[in-house]
């Protein structure tokens, strides 16, 4: 083959490369971009172990409350003496179940019947459908106040909780953070606040004046209860001597 000929091969060729479509390069993601859809993925895992570690020392260590640590931080006083569910009169937690969740120990910590009556119902969207255990999550993992957010991580974390700790532990925490007062927490500090003794000496009445301030304990007073409180624990207490069935989960 001569010099000419080897030429014009080449040259051919580097058209016809010249002449192929190069595949097109793929934009490349900015490195903010990258940034936000892993801290994304990587913070909602970490909340969950962070949770999941303090459900674990929250076993056998008796938690503060959100609003707690809120007064904390902000310098206000906290009264709170935590005790074990055996120093507080079964009183309580029976009168609790009564006002409260009267399947507290037989759901798994959500009561989806009445969570799905207060999605379909249209007329009273605001009627609560909270479980013990979802207010107890609520009180120690959570904020205050209503959200579809806070109820959809809510609902998941009473599930978890309520077979991680049981129904008595639960019950325990729960008294232990309720609120009764500005700056009030738990069955011992307003057992003593309020009657001037041990939660472990409270009468059934006392339990259930106790129970029927929990939905508003900053405005109802159990101490000097109002009228409707005093109807609302009236109630209570008519209640108590019939769900005695279905406390047993609670009882020592």
């Amino acid at each position: 083959m001569s010099g000419n000929e080897i030429a014009v091969g080449e040259a051919g060729r580097r058209r016809g490369a010249a002449g192929r479509d190069l595949p097109l390069a793929r934009p490349r993601r900015s490195r903010p971009v990258r940034q936000i859809v892993g801290a994304t993925i990587l913070l909602p895992a970490v909340a969950f172990v962070v949770v999941l570690t303090l459900a674990l020392v929250y076993s056998a260590v008796m938690p503060p409350s959100t609003l707690m640590l809120g007064r904390w931080l902000t310098l206000q006083p906290v009264s709170r003496d935590a005790v074990s569910l055996s120093e507080i009169a079964p009183a309580l937690p029976q009168a609790v179940i009564a006002s409260e969740d009267q399947r507290f120990c037989l759901d798994h910590g959500v009561d989806l019947g009445a969570i799905r009556e207060v999605v379909e119902d249209e007329d009273s969207p605001s009627r609560g459908a909270s479980t013990i255990a979802m207010q107890t999550v609520k009180n120690v993992f959570l904020w205050p106040g209503r959200s579809y957010i806070r109820k959809a991580v809510e609902i998941p974390l009473a599930l978890a909780l309520d077979t991680l700790w049981g129904k008595r532990r639960m019950m325990e925490i729960y008294l232990n953070v309720a609120e009764w007062g500005d700056g009030i927490y738990g069955a011992q500090a307003a057992s003593r606040h309020w009657f001037n003794k041990d939660a472990s000496r409270l009468t059934r009445g006392e339990a259930a004046l106790l129970a029927a301030v929990l939905p508003n304990p900053i405005t109802r007073s159990a101490g000097r209860p109002s009228p409707g409180v005093r109807r609302r624990a009236a109630q209570i207490q008519a209640m108590m001597g019939q769900i005695e069935g279905l406390t047993g989960c609670v009882r020592r």
